[in-house]
């Protein structure tokens, strides 16, 4: 098991976003309280369903073991979708916030 196909990726596109919105969106979304209510909103509907495909007793979505950590937490969750479920929700809300931050500074 290596872990580049999924796992690489997932570890990289963390720092990569935080690194977009620190060096260079500078939209403060890190500071704000809804962003991280929006993260836990989002992680709170991501376990039950991200079980319910993934789990090990009869998966709906099977991983190559070949491409994953083989860490999984909780209840069968391969840790790289939370790592991506960051990654893309916090740069489509980079995204969004970002348009509006330059028209309101203008």
């Amino acid at each position: 098991m290596t872990g580049l196909g999924y796992t690489l990726p997932a570890l990289l596109s963390v720092p990569a976003v935080v690194v977009a919105e620190l060096a260079w969106l500078r939209t403060g979304l890190f500071r704000r309280r809804a962003y991280w209510i929006t993260l836990a909103i989002v992680f709170a509907f991501q376990v039950p369903v991200d079980w319910w495909l993934t789990k090990l007793s009869a998966p709906i979505i099977v991983y190559d073991p070949a491409h994953l950590s083989g860490l999984r937490f909780p209840f069968d969750i391969p840790v790289e979708d939370f790592l991506f479920g960051f990654s893309l929700v916090t740069l489509t809300l980079l995204c969004w916030v970002r348009p509006g931050r330059e028209r309101s500074s203008a």
